[in-house]
């Protein structure tokens, strides 16, 4: 989806930066922000030691409140605001903030919006299940209940969102949706993940699953991350 010749691209909660480096290594003019100071400082460390192609800038910034002007980014990326923010209205102004950035012309540009799915999926954090047993998620809103102090097999509270959900935040932040595709797909559920991985032949198999179903609509539940592909009306 993002076109050949370099690019401008926000990476809007990029954490320690693996995403921003890749792109930056590729070519792209990449700028991160993040709200976490930890991050910030883990992605600049991460940057000096890649000085060939470092990421351009590194700075504490607010999904929300994005102080980047209207039209100056190519590639938008939300990988983590999108279930790290747990109320619908904020992740609603931070996919607009996204939109607001994107080049004022009618070619298709890309986001990248990570979710976290519930229905018992199992995600990988310590004792999940029995933490989802244990604190029910609050049917009316997908929400995780508070969580309780003290309790170190917590991993977070976000969001989690159903596909259903999703598509009505994109459409409602004036996105168009080109495509949503699984990440994992069911190649987490082997129990032998490592040793597959580790086997050339093996992991082309694996990957060959993962693509077969990655846009099939009923297979979207049983992968713990998805990315939709997001376009800015003309």
């Amino acid at each position: 989806h993002m076109q050949t010749r370099p690019q401008k691209v926000l990476d809007v909660g990029g954490s320690p930066g693996v995403y921003s480096l890749w792109l930056a290594s590729l070519g792209h003019e990449v700028r991160l922000i993040d709200p976490v100071q930890k991050h910030v400082l883990q992605a600049i460390d991460a940057s000096r030691n890649q000085p060939g192609n470092p990421i351009a800038s590194i700075n504490i910034g607010d999904a929300r409140s994005l102080t980047q002007g209207d039209g100056s980014f190519d590639t938008v990326l939300l990988m983590g605001p999108l279930y790290r923010l747990s109320e619908r209205s904020d992740q609603i102004i931070a996919l607009q903030e996204a939109r607001r950035l994107w080049v004022q012309i009618a070619n298709v540009r890309v986001g990248g919006l990570q979710m976290r799915l519930c229905y018992g999926r199992r995600c990988r954090c310590n004792n999940r299940q029995s933490v989802l047993r244990k604190y029910p998620l609050r049917e009316s809103k997908q929400r995780p209940a508070p969580q309780p102090r003290g309790r170190g097999d917590f991993f977070t509270t976000l969001f989690m969102h159903t596909p259903d959900q999703l598509k009505a935040e994109i459409a409602d932040s004036g996105f168009g949706l080109i495509e949503t595709a699984a990440i994992q797909g069911p190649g987490w559920l082997a129990t032998d993940f490592e040793s597959r991985w580790a086997n050339p032949e093996r992991r082309t198999l694996l990957l060959e699953l993962v693509r077969s179903v990655e846009h099939e609509c009923s297979m979207m539940c049983v992968s713990p991350s998805n990315i939709p592909i997001g376009r800015k009306p003309e």
